[in-house]
C-alpha cells in the first residue's frame, strides 16, 4: 500500500502578515499533481489543516477544493484534527463524508477511531488519534495516573486493539521527544508537551504532525513529514516535501520534493550593496518572501520602504552591526523548553522587581498555572 504523508498546512496562516493563501494553493495544487502520477492508496493530513481553530472562509474553501481533487482521484484520505484545528469543527458532517473516502477523526471520547483499507498484502489499519492534552484523556481515565503528555498518550493508546495480521499506522500531532522544532512551531514552556517514543511503539508506521521540518522521530518508522510550505525563516534551509510510505511486508519510505510559488531567503549587506542595479537585475530570487539584513552601522530612514521598491516581498528587515551585537541576547527557545512554567515567571517577576518571589507568591503562581494548563480558569 502506498501513502502520502502531509501534515501542518495551516491554511489561512499569515506570516509577517503577509497572507499565504495564493501559496498555498499553488502547493496543495502541486501535491494533487502529485498524486495523479504516483497514485497513491491513500493521503494523511495529520493535523493542523487550519493555522486557526476559526479559519477565514478562504481557507475553508481551499481545502475543501483539495479533498475533492483528492477524492475525484479515488483515494482514501485520512485526516486528525492538531493544536490549531477545532476538533468539532474539524469532524463535523465527519460520517457523510466517509462515503467519499474523506475519514476525519471524531472528536476524541475515550477511544481510537480507525479506518482499515486493503490491498495485495492484506489489511492495513489506520488509527487517528487527535492532539489531546492530558486533560482531554483523564476526563476518560479518571482512575489513570495521568501527569504528563506521555502518561496521556500511553492511555490513550491502550485502548487500541490490534487485529491478527494487520499491519498498524498510527496518525497522531504530538511533540515526540528529540524533534527539532522551527520558530513558526507553538512551543510549550518547560517542555512539558514532551511524549516518549516508547509510547509509539507497537505500530508499523507512525505519522506525525506538528513539528514543521521533516525528520525522524526515535525511530525509523516514526516520522515528520514536515510542513509543505516554509513559515518562517528559521525554515529557510528545508526542502519541504510529501514523505511517500509504502507498507508491503517491510515499510519504505522516500520523499517527493515541492516546489513553492515563493521560496524563503536572506539578504545581507549594506544598502548600498543590496540596492546596486547590477546587484539585483535579473536576480530569480526577487520576488521571493526575503529577510534583508543590513549591516550598516546607521540606521537607513525609511529602509523598508525603499527597499520594497526592489524587493516587493520583504517581510523583515533588521541589522546586524556593533550596536545591535552588543545588546542583551534573549535565550534561544532551546533555553526556554528547558525550564519549567515557574522558573520562567520566577525570572520575569525577578528582572520586573529586582528580587525573587516569596515562597508564598511561588505556591500562589505555581497554582495558578496548573488551574490554566488544565483549563480550569
Amino acid at each position: 500500500m502506498k501513502v502520502f504523508h502531509l501534515s501542518d498546512l495551516h491554511l489561512g496562516k499569515r506570516v509577517n502578515e503577509f497572507s499565504m493563501l495564493e501559496d498555498q494553493k499553488y502547493i496543495l495544487a502541486q501535491i494533487t499533481d502529485l498524486a495523479q502520477s504516483e497514485r497513491p492508496d491513500a493521503v494523511i493530513i495529520a493535523g493542523d489543516v487550519y493555522d486557526k481553530s476559526v479559519p477565514p472562509a478562504e481557507a475553508v474553501e481551499l481545502f475543501d477544493r483539495f479533498l475533492v481533487g483528492l477524492s475525484a482521484l479515488g483515494l482514501q484520505v485520512l485526516v486528525i484534527s492538531g493544536n490549531h484545528d477545532s476538533a468539532e469543527r474539524l469532524a463535523f458532517g465527519g460520517r457523510l463524508m466517509d462515503q467519499s473516502g474523506v475519514h476525519f477523526a471524531p472528536v476524541y471520547n475515550g477511544s481510537v477511531a480507525s479506518v482499515t483499507l486493503q490491498d495485495a498484502y492484506g489489511p492495513v489499519t489506520f488509527w487517528l488519534l487527535p492532539f489531546l492534552k492530558p486533560a482531554h484523556v483523564r476526563r476518560f481515565f479518571p482512575e489513570a495516573e495521568i501527569e504528563s503528555y506521555t502518561d496521556a498518550i500511553r492511555t490513550a493508546l491502550s485502548a487500541v486493539e490490534f487485529a491478527p495480521g494487520h499491519r498498524n499506522v498510527l496518525v497522531t500531532h504530538q511533540f515526540v521527544t528529540g524533534a527539532s522544532r522551527c520558530e513558526s512551531e507553538e512551543i510549550s514552556v518547560g517542555g512539558s508537551d514532551n511524549v516518549d517514543a516508547s509510547v509509539l511503539e507497537g505500530f508499523d508506521y507512525v505519522a506525525l504532525g506538528h513539528i514543521h521540518g521533516p525528520q525522524q522521530a526515535g525511530g525509523p518508522a516514526i516520522r515528520y513529514c514536515g510542513t509543505p510550505l516554509k513559515y518562517s525563516f528559521s525554515e529557510i534551509s528545508h526542502q519541504k516535501s510529501v514523505t511517500v510510505v509504502e507498507l508491503t511486508q517491510e515499510v519504505s519510505l522516500r520523499t517527493l520534493p515541492l516546489l513553492p510559488l515563493r521560496d524563503m531567503k536572506e539578504l545581507k549587506g549594506t544598502y548600498e550593496e543590496l540596492t546596486l542595479k547590477s546587484y539585483y537585475d535579473g536576480q530569480p530570487w526577487k520576488n521571493d518572501y526575503l529577510r534583508v539584513i543590513l549591516t550598516d552601522e546607521e540606521d537607513i530612514p525609511e529602509a523598508m520602504g525603499r527597499l520594497r521598491a526592489i524587493y516587493p516581498n520583504i517581510m523583515r528587515l533588521e541589522y546586524d552591526n556593533r550596536r545591535t551585537r552588543s545588546m542583551t541576547q534573549v535565550g534561544s527557545a532551546q533555553q526556554v523548553e528547558s525550564l519549567s512554567p515557574l522558573e520562567l515567571f520566577d525570572q520575569l517577576y525577578t528582572k520586573q522587581n529586582d528580587r525573587p518571589m516569596s515562597d508564598q507568591q511561588r505556591e500562589f503562581a505555581q497554582n495558578l498555572i496548573e488551574s490554566i494548563w488544565e483549563g480550569k480558569l
